[in-house]
């Protein structure tokens, strides 16, 4: 048999001189493992004579215990050491504030959407929608925009087929409200919008606010009314409108709204190129042929309709130059707002 007082010595000055639970654990491994040094030592005990097999037996069981005892020992006093670092390295102060969590908030044109409808609804405009797939005869026909018209050219439109597009504006949803509601009508309707263009005033998709206004003896004078309220209480009190004529298939007379410069106070600069004016709207009165598609009589009602795109007076407001920054996700722009 092997000498078991040097066998017992080694193990324990191996187990003395570990400095970690995991050569801890290859010790135990070496001498009390399925092949280690104590297991082998009994099976040397088979070749022994009875008298000295019961002797060396119970030696052999001495020297087991004391190795498992000081592997024992080791390993509580290396795992004490462990939490005792631990506590120096990674001290908490548990009365400290927590980490604060990074929180969400709304998109600019989300918040713009919501301000402007806050704004419309004060003004007693109810909100409805309309679906994003149109027929042919909502999005243009009945928008007196018939086949071969050629302002449809400028709309750019995305055909689902001859006869579905994607919305070019939110306009259709005008004839949808007339024909199922009798005036006196006042709704708005925002929502996106679909046309073949890509710079940085123009996006494939875009939000427009629509709004419309059917009752008898509406003005000109009352569009106006509504403009310069909305301006004012979205942009400002200082904000000054004017209204140019302009064309549209679904308005006669047709106006473009613009609202005095804010970086120049209407002086010029380079933003409004010069001219004090910064256009954000276009809209005017409902066109005769657009009233009667929707069931309703030019001779005893009239209308006045508006548009804006969502995103241009969010990119006036915020002085935001690119309208593709809007749909980018770069959070170094979206955490501006």
């Amino acid at each position: 048999m092997v000498d078991l007082e040097k066998l017992l010595n080694k193990a324990l000055e191996k187990i003395s001189a570990a400095t970690d639970v995991t050569q801890v654990e290859d010790i135990r491994i070496a001498y009390l493992g399925r092949k280690g040094s104590v297991t082998l030592a009994f099976k040397d005990l088979l070749i022994l004579e009875a008298e000295e097999k019961k002797a060396k037996g119970q030696e052999l069981n001495e020297v087991k215990k004391k190795i498992e005892a000081s592997l024992e020992t080791k390993t509580r006093q290396l795992l004490e050491k462990e939490r005792s670092d631990l506590e120096t390295r990674e001290w908490i102060d548990v009365t400290s504030p927590g980490a604060k969590h990074l929180s969400g908030h709304a998109h600019l044109v989300t918040k713009t959407t919501r301000e402007m409808i806050d704004i419309f609804s004060r003004l007693g405009f109810e909100v409805v929608d309309g679906p994003e797939i149109e027929t042919d005869w909502y999005n243009f026909e009945a928008l007196n925009m018939p086949k071969g018209h050629p302002v449809r050219d400028t709309q750019a439109t995305f055909f689902v087929d001859e006869n579905l597009v994607l919305r070019t504006q939110t306009s259709p949803v005008q004839i949808r409200v007339m024909q199922n509601q009798k005036p006196p009508i006042r709704v708005i309707v925002p929502g996106k919008t679909y046309r073949r263009d890509y710079d940085v005033t123009h996006t494939p998709m875009f939000h427009q606010l629509e709004g419309l206004v059917v009752d008898k003896g509406v003005t000109l004078a009352d569009l106006k009314g509504t403009m310069e309220v909305f301006v004012k209480l979205f942009f400002g009190e200082d904000r000054k409108i004017r209204l140019r004529p302009h064309h549209f298939a679904f308005t006669e007379p047709s106006i473009e709204l613009d609202i005095s410069c804010g970086i120049c106070a209407g002086n010029g600069c380079r933003a409004c190129k010069y001219t004090g004016w910064l256009e954000i709207a276009g809209a005017g009165m409902v066109h005769p042929n657009v009233l009667r598609n929707g069931g309703i009589d030019p001779e005893e009602y009239q209308g006045f309709a508006f548009g804006f795109g969502i995103e241009r007076p969010a990119m006036l407001r915020s002085n935001i130059d690119d309208l593709r920054l809007f749909f980018d996700n770069d959070l170094r722009f979206l955490e501006q707002f």
